[in-house]
């Protein structure tokens, strides 16, 4: 399954409470000012609880920031990562 997800999560076969946790990093990580209370009451939904949800955002939050920062200051990946597509061709 972590192949699945690696290549295309939206296609792999994920419970239901996942993809919609996974939908709610994807929105905050590409579209950030689109998101909206209704996001949360997605997660509530499937049966995230309050802190299940500050989870969720403080981790994606993270990742985001550690990943822009490291992307800021030339880091490239550690060996065991697979590559990323960057638009410069550099790394």
């Amino acid at each position: 399954m972590a192949d699945q997800v690696d290549e295309d999560w939206r296609s792999a076969d994920l419970p239901a409470h996942t993809r919609v946790a996974l939908e709610y990093a994807e929105k905050l990580t590409l579209s950030p000012r689109k998101m909206t209370q209704d996001d949360v009451k997605e997660l509530r939904k499937v049966g995230f609880t309050d802190e299940d949800v500050h989870d969720i955002t403080q981790i994606t939050a993270y990742f985001n920031y550690i990943t822009r920062l490291a992307s800021g200051l030339g880091v490239p990946p550690e060996e065991e990562m697979k590559p990323w597509d960057r638009e410069d061709g550099d790394w």
